[in-house]
């Protein structure tokens, strides 16, 4: 009975210390793919970070260069606003300009014509 009792010790023995040390290896293994892991989050957090600022100048400068180009297209078109009543709004229309164009054309011809018969 005791040889039983000692043969099954000896067997829960075997068993335990493989199974300690299977678990020691998974630990060993867990524990460097951590490390691999944090290594490899730490550099990715330090590229978005350092990507993160590159973008946020980014977007600084174009804030700036869009206020300059806002307060440009702002003037232009007060510039147009105040030119439009002479250019655009004359008061006429297309048929009446060119009414006006051929009298004047005219005009001009029989001026022509006579100042080529008082030469």
């Amino acid at each position: 009975m005791l040889e039983v009792i000692m043969s099954d010790f000896v067997r829960l023995e075997t068993e335990t210390t493989a199974a300690e040390d299977r678990a020691a290896d998974e630990y060993t293994k867990f524990s460097r793919d951590s490390s691999k892991d944090k290594a490899v989050k730490s550099t990715d957090i330090k590229h978005k970070l350092n990507s993160k600022t590159t973008k946020q100048g980014d977007l600084e400068e174009a804030n700036k260069d869009l206020k300059g180009t806002q307060e440009e297209l702002d003037s232009a078109v007060a510039y147009f606003e105040k030119l439009k009543p002479s250019c655009v709004e004359a008061g006429e229309s297309y048929e009446e300009r060119v009414a006006r164009r051929k009298e004047e054309i005219e005009s001009l011809t029989d001026a022509l014509k006579i100042l080529e018969d008082t030469q």
